[in-house]
């Protein structure tokens, strides 16, 4: 006997498009054009906040520095449908999720100096995570804590493209199918890992079907289209309680995989060519000026003020004075003898202090 064991589908789902134009038999009920101004400035100011960065990391006043550039709609769609009971956990290119939760400014600047510091917590996120997919366990296993303790809470993981070949990836979606788990797992498909392009990392013709193989549902949209990402992320944590979903954003990597990186040694200038033709700031762009919800002169106004606000946040982490006592006390969830009595010791000696022992 012969009969078919499993049968799947992936959706691939575009709202708006790359002119502007919107199909609105998709549109989200609880969008309206007061809210997609508002993901247009984040967009605007996480794009702001990258250029920033990156020329202070030239300068030499950052570390290492991983830009976001052509990927702000999969970034601000996905974090403004979060709620504020939702927990994200990043890797290492979140900067436009940071800036929508809410993080201060300087805290991201503080970090690209060199300072690791525990989030403040109505930000209800964890910090940056470099190793690849190492993540993933992890927000499973918060994921599993919510349900544990009733919470209604989602949590809302993140992995590049590069990150669903790790076997972390794999063990994380087998254990979140199993359990069930509150678990929105954010596929940010940048096309390329590192100098690895996307058809050489997997023979899967989308990345979203992966989920299958764990019982999990998944979706693609289009990533550079903020109202398609926002809406899969708000479908995919309304039903949230039922089980996880994975989410793959079909998007870019303008710039480079790290500052470490050249690209240009590896990547074709038509392709990125291309891909910057699918700007996803210039598409919200056409459709708010085509509303007369946005001009030339109030892109100009709202620059100058997030440029500000920007300069501001930087001067006040280049004042920063850290305090030596958190390489003691933010190690651990509690402080262990040993670590109490080197502190003990440090204060006494005045270690830190100029002219101490």
């Amino acid at each position: 006997m012969e009969q078919r064991a499993f049968e799947g589908e992936i959706e691939y789902i575009q709202v708006m498009d790359e002119t502007g134009n919107v199909d609105q038999s998709l549109f989200p009920k609880d969008l309206d054009d007061q809210k997609i101004l508002e993901m247009y400035k984040y967009m605007l100011f996480a794009r702001a906040n990258d250029a920033k960065t990156l020329s202070l990391q030239r300068q030499g006043r950052a570390v290492t520095y991983a830009p976001l550039l052509g990927e702000e709609a999969t970034q601000i769609g996905s974090a403004y449908a979060m709620r504020k009971q939702d927990i994200f956990v990043p890797n290492f290119r979140q900067h436009g999720v940071f800036l929508m939760r809410g993080l201060p400014l300087e805290w991201m600047y503080l970090y690209w100096r060199g300072y690791e510091e525990q989030l403040p917590k109505d930000v209800n996120g964890e910090a940056i995570i470099v190793p690849v997919a190492t993540q993933m366990p992890h927000a499973v296993g918060m994921a599993y804590a919510q349900t544990y303790k009733k919470k209604d809470a989602v949590v809302i993981v993140y992995v590049g493209d590069g990150g669903t070949s790790e076997g972390d990836f794999y063990e994380a979606l087998n254990f979140a199918g199993v359990w069930k788990v509150p678990l929105v797992v954010i596929i940010e498909n940048n096309q390329w890992a590192i100098s690895l392009p996307r058809g050489k990392q997997s023979a899967a013709k989308t990345l979203a079907q992966k989920a299958f193989a764990a019982g999990i549902g998944g979706v693609q949209v289009d990533g550079n289209d903020v109202i398609a990402v926002y809406k899969a992320t708000k479908d995919a944590i309304d039903k949230a309680k039922t089980g996880p979903t994975v989410v793959e954003c079909v998007t870019y990597r303008l710039g480079m995989h790290t500052t470490a990186d050249d690209p240009t040694k590896y990547r074709p200038d038509a392709e990125v060519e291309i891909w910057e033709r699918r700007d996803p700031l210039a598409r919200v762009k056409a459709y708010l000026v085509r509303k007369g919800l946005w001009n030339d002169q109030m892109e100009k106004e709202t620059s100058e003020q997030q440029s500000k606000e920007i300069d501001d946040a930087v001067e006040r982490a280049e004042q920063f004075k850290e305090d030596p006592r958190s390489i003691f006390t933010n190690v651990y969830s509690f402080v262990p003898q040993t670590l109490q009595d080197e502190l003990d010791d440090a204060e006494k000696n005045n270690f830190w202090q100029e002219g101490g022992k």
